[in-house]
């Protein structure tokens, strides 16, 4: 029970202020506003990647990623092969504790369709320094199409929490001429 009860037991028939009129006027604009830039932003923004997911199984993206590493292989780097497909091609990478195997190399300008699945657990691709961002399910095949416009070593990071190792899951992509 309140100390002093409202004259009008029912609150929604009383009048609104003009100011709070006036906020939630300007409240609704601006969430159209923002809404309509999202749209914009996913389409001439180039900020969100179009991407697609497909069911797998670990088993069987692992048997797809090997056929590629034994097909494509140019050199050994740190004890990883370094893989290098032709352009246009299907490309596999493989999150696991606490690694992105296999290092790829792609050619500058050149389109690839990047697979990326989990064999474990959920990690995060963050392909730095670009800002891009990818949740890595067990499952799930995560494809992109990606064409690189730089050249360089760029760092794959797993972003999303994965056990104790976790810090020490970083990849690399090269970007050749």
């Amino acid at each position: 029970m309140a100390i002093s009860p409202p004259s009008e037991r029912i609150w929604w028939k009383e009048p609104i202020a003009k100011v709070e009129l006036v906020w939630i006027a300007v409240a609704f604009i601006w969430g159209l506003v923002m809404f309509g830039m999202m749209i914009y932003w996913h389409a001439e923004g180039e900020q969100n990647l179009s991407n697609e997911a497909y069911r797998t199984t670990p088993e069987m993206f692992a048997k797809k990623t090997n056929a590629m590493v034994d097909k494509y292989t140019v050199r050994q780097e740190a004890g990883f092969p370094v893989v290098r497909p032709p352009p246009g091609s299907d490309v596999y990478l493989i999150a696991r504790l606490w690694q992105w195997w296999p290092i790829l190399e792609f050619e500058k300008g050149q389109s690839y369709r990047l697979h990326i699945s989990s064999m474990d657990w959920q990690h995060g691709f963050s392909l730095q320094p670009v800002n891009i961002n990818l949740q890595i399910h067990p499952g799930y095949e995560m494809v992109l199409t990606v064409t690189p416009d730089t050249a360089g070593e760029f760092g794959v990071v797993c972003n999303e929490f994965c056990g104790i190792g976790h810090h020490t899951m970083i990849g690399k992509i090269h970007v050749v001429e």
